[in-house]
């Protein structure tokens, strides 16, 4: 009986300490012995592969171990990249703000400022959706605000930057965009008989983008919008840059009716 029992406990014992050894050898850090060099090497590796959570893993425990190596400040640029490549957009955002704060002087602070752009450029629920819908009046182009300052800050600050010529383009982009974002809501305003929201909107757009393409049509709605509220000396005021301005444009252009002022002629849904 004695004997059963003790054999009963070796086997336990054995049993316990096999379980042991397997719980070990799953929990151990393969990179517990790595350099700063061996972590950088092996996330780089990882991105090559497009393996960005294997990535953001050895940057961030490269970051952890060796906060004032070399390495770090670098890993702490390029783990911005991994999170946007792996769909963590408000990780990448948070990993450049925290770059750029840190590290304002960098060498590559530049490209800090670029990607920061280029993740709120890029952004599906942002900029691309703007237009995506016909009720724009809840639309918020957050993203495209955010990455119009970023490449803004690029452009100014590093003008011989080799990012700054493709942030200029994209601030372009993002200035036309947003102007006609602006008029698009002034549209849907107008539509619905908000006119004064409809005329804020447009008088926003003329302020704030004076360059933008889309500025025609807002004089324009600003025009409509004053004439339908009775405001008749600011609806002659925006006739008169409307004419000034864009003397061939096809809303003066377009029909021509004796004695019938031009904004008059045009349907409510143009």
């Amino acid at each position: 009986m004695r004997s059963s029992l003790l054999t009963c406990l070796l086997i336990a014992a054995t049993v316990t300490l096999a379980g042991c050894g397997l719980l070990d050898s799953a929990t151990r850090d393969e990179t517990a012995s790595w350099s700063a060099n061996k972590l950088y090497a092996e996330a780089k590796d990882a991105m090559s592969s497009n393996e960005y959570a294997k990535a953001i893993k050895y940057y961030e425990k490269l970051e952890a171990r060796y906060p004032y190596g070399r390495f770090a400040q670098q890993a702490q640029l390029e783990i911005a990249y991994a999170y946007w490549k792996d769909n963590e957009r408000a990780s990448a955002i948070a990993a450049t703000d925290r770059f750029i704060k840190t590290h304002p002087n960098h060498e590559n602070v530049d490209y800090a400022y670029y990607l920061k752009g280029l993740i709120n450029f890029n952004d599906q629920g942002g900029l691309l959706s703007l237009l995506a819908t016909d009720d724009l009046s809840d639309r918020d182009p957050k993203g495209a605000r955010e990455a119009f300052s970023a490449f803004s800050e690029l452009v100014t600050r590093f003008p011989e930057s080799k990012y700054t010529p493709d942030g200029t383009a994209r601030m372009k982009y993002l200035v036309n965009a947003l102007a006609q974002h602006e008029v698009f809501v002034a549209r849907y305003y107008m539509k619905r008989g908000a006119y004064v929201a409809a005329a804020n909107r447009a008088q926003h757009a003329v302020q704030t983008y004076p360059q933008a393409p889309a500025l025609e049509e807002a004089v324009f709605v600003m025009v409509k919008a004053y004439d339908a509220l009775g405001m008749t000396e600011l609806r002659d005021a925006a006739d008169r840059v409307m004419r000034t301005n864009f003397a061939n444009s096809r809303y003066l252009t377009g029909k021509i009716e004796k004695n019938v002022p031009w904004w008059k002629l045009w349907d409510p849904e143009w």
